[in-house]
Order: structure tokens, then C-alpha cells, then sequence
């Protein structure tokens, strides 16, 4: 089995993260579920997480990811050179972290929010958790 995203199903830069993730991740390893959602909800009280829609997690291996050691897993995993962003692993996590923060925060009112979670297509339903 390959990893879980969690995302924020209203957040538009979220979203936007998802389809781009979908469409580099060849391999489909990643499977996708919004924190939102009965299964994000789920997952996330078997890994004894907040309810926390600022932070995007990833769970492989029996292990949750959160902020940006979630992201630092995810790009290794990306075709067309994104794992050179793998390269920030290096940058100390209390700055990665902060900067993740700050992007978190203004989310919504950079890239806006929807009203109502992602519904997947019929070509990505394979890919989400429910």
C-alpha cells in the first residue's frame, strides 16, 4: 500500500495541490481523503492527530506527517524534478514549519475557499478514501 494525503476539502490551494500531486504522482501512490471527511476524521484519531484543518497530513508506513515533513514526503515521490525540493529537508524544521504556517493561515484569502468539499471525478474516484 502507498501513502494517504489529507487535505483541506475547501481550500482551493489545497485542492489545486491535489490535482497537481494526482497528475505527477504516475505510480499513484497516493491516495487522497479530505480532513473533513468521515474517513480524514477517522485517520486522524487513529494517529492521535488535532483536528487541524491548517496543516495537510501524510500517513506511510504507519506514520503521520504533518506541515511540512508531509510535503518533504510527498516530493521524492513526483515526476519532472520536484524531488529537488527534497533539498529542503536540510532548512531546520522550526523554519520550514513556520513558513508552512504562514502560508496555512492565509490560505483562504490568497487562493480562496469553497463552499463545500471536493467531489472527485469519475477518473480520480479510485484514488479517494471513503
Amino acid at each position: 500500500m502507498g501513502g494517504i494525503l489529507l487535505f483541506d476539502g475547501v481550500c482551493s490551494l489545497c485542492n489545486h495541490l491535489v490535482d497537481f500531486v494526482m497528475k505527477r504522482d504516475k505510480e499513484k501512490y497516493y491516495q487522497f481523503a479530505s480532513l473533513q471527511s468521515e474517513k480524514g476524521q477517522s485517520l486522524l484519531k487513529e494517529y492521535q492527530l488535532e483536528v487541524d484543518l491548517n496543516t495537510m497530513v501524510v500517513i506511510e508506513n504507519d506514520k503521520a506527517y504533518v506541515k511540512s515533513d508531509a510535503v518533504l514526503k510527498v516530493v521524492p515521490k513526483l515526476t519532472g524534478g520536484w524531488f529537488i525540493l527534497g533539498a529542503g529537508k536540510w532548512v531546520p524544521r522550526l523554519i520550514r514549519h513556520k513558513l508552512y504556517d504562514v502560508v496555512a493561515a492565509n490560505r483562504y484569502r490568497l487562493f480562496g475557499k469553497k463552499t463545500t468539499c471536493r467531489l472527485p471525478t469519475e477518473e480520480e474516484r479510485s484514488r479517494f478514501l471513503t
